[in-house]
């Protein structure tokens, strides 16, 4: 799954992007980066370094989600919107960096304006999708039972579209989002609100237009996070337990780049499994729902197709009883079989024959 973060230049979104994937790449007061950037950002997870405490492992591997830091949307650029929305539309879900601070070179902050021009723009885009569509199956020489069904659903989503709605608002079936999959209509792609603020914003939570965008996201159903992207550079560049104390001198519990990790896993129904030993302690991203043999094979397939059963404990157990051996005296360590369904983060091991 490829995250697009979007947003105006000089928003901070090339530095949300370094943060996020430890890329280095290089940032300018004024934008124009002409391609998009890839990079595999390592999701924070307390968890693993408990497990790293415990098992002494030779190597610890985070859970990954692949970043895609598209081109700022540049008005007056006669190329900018057209790449933009390609490239917005080769991602599978959005993070919009908004600017929430005064640049260096004086503008103030209006972070609802940016909010309104991206969520237009999308808009739009995809009410453009929508008429040349309605208008192919109009022309044609037969409009059949299933091209009349499709007529239908396109009047539905252009009426959302002309009254301001995103089409995730809509109540959709299954069979509905499957026929228009390869619309790739930018407001069915999961969003999350990312607000780039300052140091004393990101400490008190109030920004320019706070209460007014926190009732809009509400409104769309689409998260908010508050991050301050400079501050969090001053806290990367620190070692673990230095970052610890300054975000305890903030008066906050985690940074900017957790709250965004835990947030982008709740939006898009993701959670972690975590396999622990001397050799490696790893988390594997899964959907929420998945079964434990599906599970099996997103470590190799050769234990999906040999599996036998899932030795299971919950994190919390295990780290309450202290060691693994404990954990299975308390009886907290369980044989599922194929159908379980994984939970956010279950220590398995995966028994298999092939």
């Amino acid at each position: 799954m490829d995250i697009g973060l979007i947003g105006l230049p000089r928003s901070g979104k090339t530095t949300i992007f370094n943060l996020l994937t430890h890329a280095g790449v290089e940032t300018t007061l004024y934008g124009g980066k002409a391609e998009s950037r890839r990079g595999l950002a390592p999701v924070p997870d307390k968890r693993l370094d408990w497990l790293r405490d415990l098992y002494r492992p030779k190597k610890v591997t985070p859970a990954q989600l692949a970043v895609v830091d598209v081109p700022g949307l540049a008005r007056g650029d006669s190329q900018g919107p057209n790449r933009f929305l390609h490239d917005v539309r080769q991602v599978d879900a959005l993070i919009h960096v908004v600017r929430a601070f005064p640049t260096e070179l004086g503008e103030e902050a209006n972070p609802l304006a940016e909010l309104e021009d991206m969520e237009l723009e999308l808009n739009l885009s995809d009410l453009d999708l929508v008429e040349k569509r309605r208008e192919r199956i109009r022309s044609g020489k037969k409009v059949t039972k299933e091209l009349q069904r499709e007529l239908e659903l396109l009047d539905q989503l252009y009426n959302a579209l002309e009254s301001g709605q995103r089409l995730d608002q809509l109540t959709l079936t299954e069979e509905d989002r499957r026929l228009f999959s390869g619309y790739q209509f930018l407001t069915l792609k999961p969003m999350i609100w990312l607000i780039n603020v300052d140091d004393k914003s990101f400490q008190t939570g109030q920004y320019p237009q706070a209460d007014t965008i926190a009732r809009m996201a509400q409104e769309k159903g689409i998260p908010l996070v508050l991050m301050a992207g400079a501050l969090e550079e001053e806290i990367a560049e620190l070692n673990p337990a230095d970052q610890e104390e300054f975000l305890r001198d903030l008066g906050v519990e985690e940074t900017g780049t957790q709250r965004l990790a835990r947030a982008t896993y709740a939006h898009l129904g993701l959670i972690s499994f975590l396999t622990a030993g001397e050799d490696e302690v790893r988390a594997w991203t899964i959907r929420r729902g998945t079964r434990a043999k599906e599970a099996a094979g997103k470590i190799h397939s050769d234990i999906e197709r040999g599996f036998i059963r899932a030795e299971v404990v919950a994190f919390e157990a295990l780290a309450k009883a202290g060691s693994m051996a404990k954990a299975r005296e308390n009886g907290d360590v369980r044989l599922e079989g194929k159908d379980y369904v994984m939970q956010d983060g279950d220590v398995v091991n995966f028994r298999f024959n092939v």
